[in-house]
């Protein structure tokens, strides 16, 4: 038998970057008040953009530049004016395989900083995961959207306007939603983006009360059998990269659901705005 081909660079970066814009375009209208979310497409690029919600590297980025084709200076300094307008910090995610190699050099001479860098993983959906538990793991609709946000906010330790955004996942096209449940009470969360043959994990949050519960074992291979009955044949995740002085319970969890670690990609921060 030949073994089946690895998935492309570009493949698993746009699979994320796809999930992304779509959650951008989900925010209700009390989010888009608040945040001002915007989607810009600016050449190669797609700029991903809000206000009052942090960190940079998630909810302000422009991504896309150099995947799919080489990128030149212009289209960069296009890129970067755009973003530059908003006023406020943000990033530019850039992996070793971008093109130009010289990508990452132009930004720092712009006056960009490395920030933390996540790593990419993958692996196939078919294969399936043993992951015992003692919660129950469910697929949930809009009717727990809320819970599902909240859950999400809260293991992340975002900020609450921000759970009524991710609460637009749950039943939404595209989007496998998946929870765990301590009795009825809804503990951790997950989330799969599926088009296609690729599907991106992400949204992985456990509340502080119920972590090593072996929740987010037990949610990753949910994701993974309903991704597969979904048609999709390569899962995508990442989480920041390891360092001595972060927690690295994720990175561990995703390695042991069976993820090969497939590069580490920067995150470029902006110079801080000019008041």
């Amino acid at each position: 038998m030949i073994p089946a081909a690895r998935p492309s660079l570009s493949a698993l970066e746009n699979i994320e970057f796809d999930a992304s814009i779509d959650l951008w375009r989900a925010a209700p209208a009390a989010v888009r008040a608040a945040h001002a979310p915007e989607v810009r497409q600016v050449g190669t690029a797609t700029c991903m953009t809000s206000r009052g919600v942090e960190p940079a590297a998630i909810f302000r980025r422009a991504v896309g530049l150099g995947v799919e084709r080489a990128a030149s200076e212009a289209q960069l300094d296009s890129v970067l004016a755009y973003m530059n307008g908003l006023g406020l910090r943000y990033s530019v995610p850039v992996a070793p395989p971008y093109r130009p190699a010289a990508l990452a050099s132009w930004l720092e001479r712009r006056g960009f900083t490395r920030g933390y860098a996540w790593m990419k993983f993958s692996r196939p959906c078919d294969a399936s995961l043993e992951a015992p538990t003692g919660l129950e793991i469910r697929v949930v609709g809009p009717e727990l959207g809320s819970e599902f946000g909240q859950v999400v906010a809260a293991g992340f330790g975002l900020p609450s306007t921000i759970a009524p955004w991710v609460g637009m996942l749950p039943g939404r096209a595209d989007w496998v939603c998946v929870m765990a449940f301590a009795k009825s009470t809804p503990v951790a969360a997950g989330a799969a983006y599926v088009s296609g043959e690729y599907a991106w994990f992400g949204f992985g949050a456990t509340l502080p009360s119920h972590r090593r519960l072996g929740a987010q074992n037990a949610l990753l291979a949910r994701r993974l059998a309903e991704a597969s009955a979904r048609g999709a044949r390569t899962a995508v995740t990442e989480t920041g990269e390891r360092m001595p002085d972060k927690p690295s319970n994720s990175y561990r969890n995703i390695l042991r659901a069976g993820f090969e670690e497939r590069y580490l990609r920067q995150n470029w921060m902006s110079p801080a705005a000019k008041a």
